[in-house]
């Protein structure tokens, strides 16, 4: 983890160079401004996890002489079988449809992106899986 917050902090002192460059050399407001916030996006990010690594135990990626094998393990759990994605992204696409051509397509899109939504998270709430 701790290559990874210098790479973000390498990258935030990069970003900050071309966006002052780029702001003097072109005067354009919107540019500059996308440039400054990608700086504090990266740097927020490179100092959470230089914070971070000071924290936690030494990673794989942080041993030079590690394999590929010692960063091996469980990542966490995803559902091999669930619709619930499906129906967040139809939704989402309506929404986004609703801001390009109108904001009433936001009356369908909301119902379809909260039943996606609500049946996401309780997911493994029912049926043979239910808790008592």
């Amino acid at each position: 983890m701790k290559i990874q917050g210098q790479l973000f902090i390498w990258l935030s002192v990069f970003i900050l160079v071309v966006a002052i460059v780029y702001g003097y050399w072109s005067m354009e407001p919107a540019g500059t401004t996308a440039l400054f916030l990608a700086f504090g996006l990266a740097i927020m990010i490179g100092f959470y996890l230089a914070f971070t690594a000071k924290r936690v135990d030494v990673g794989a990626q942080d041993n030079k002489e590690a394999d590929v094998a010692d960063d091996a393990g469980e990542v966490g759990f995803f559902s091999p079988h669930s619709w619930q994605p499906l129906a967040l992204g139809l939704g989402g696409a309506l929404a986004f449809l609703g801001v390009a051509v109108g904001w009433w397509i936001m009356y369908f899109s909301a119902p379809v992106i909260l039943v996606g939504l609500f049946g996401w998270v309780f997911e493994y709430y029912r049926g043979e899986n239910r808790t008592q």
